[in-house]
């Protein structure tokens, strides 16, 4: 065995322990167990979701990429109820050619297509998306998405995800927080933090989460089910 099919070999090794986890709420996919999420949350705290980069799609587009009549495949399910990691993923492809495999489309399926990342992510593939909240696309970055069956292409469709805290009337209204509000938050730690431009998502049957992508994560040194503080000016 040489060196190339050495390293082959651990890559896949690798691979397959970190794809055997059972939680697929953070792009770390850490938990092994009970999620932390879970954990802090029974703490009364308001955990922290750390994002990788991952595509939605509407019914049309998974079978432009998968073919007729394909439904999306549950993979695991996500710490927001309803929502899942599925198996199907596409890869995604920049105007310069630059492409990023296997990225994760996240279901229930919906009215929209995009795909979120991180900068990182983008200077990778020669782009550069506005931040926005999902489902906001004028003006978003062009993308190509390329399946096993097809492609698509969306003029408008690769963004950065606005930081946002997901909190339910009752959370919101003992918080002192309303739709509309910019908020701070604090990440304790080694490398601890405050975040600002913070959105609350407002509605009923979420749980409370603040969701980050991967660069911020890393920033603030967390993995994901570490507790916020949310500073109301």
């Amino acid at each position: 065995m040489n060196d190339r099919e050495l390293i082959n070999l651990i890559t896949r090794k690798v691979l397959e322990q970190v794809q055997s986890l059972p939680c697929e709420g953070c792009a770390m996919q850490t938990c092994d167990g009970e999620r932390a999420c879970h954990i802090t949350a029974q703490q009364n705290q308001i955990p922290v979701g750390v994002s990788a980069r991952h595509a939605h799609l509407t019914k049309e587009h998974l079978e432009q990429l998968y073919g007729p009549g394909r439904e999306l495949t549950v993979r695991a399910d996500l710490y927001q109820p309803g929502n899942f990691a599925a198996e199907e993923v596409v890869t995604v492809v920049g105007p310069r050619m630059r492409a990023i495999e296997g990225v994760r489309i996240l279901g229930p399926l919906r009215n929209y297509s995009q795909v979120e990342i991180a900068r990182t992510d983008a200077i990778t593939l020669g782009l550069d998306p506005p931040i926005r909240d999902s489902g906001d696309l004028k003006g978003a970055a062009p993308i190509l998405l390329v399946g096993p069956a097809g492609s698509v292409f969306l003029e408008e469709g690769a963004i950065c995800a606005a930081r946002h805290v997901h909190l339910t009337p009752e959370d919101a209204e003992c918080l002192g927080v309303k739709a509309g509000d910019e908020l701070k938050v604090r990440i304790p730690g080694i490398r601890a933090l405050t975040f600002e431009n913070v959105r609350p998502k407002i509605g009923e049957g979420v749980l409370p989460q603040l969701h980050l992508d991967t660069d911020d994560a890393n920033a603030a040194g967390i993995r994901g089910g570490e507790a916020i503080e949310i500073i109301k000016e």
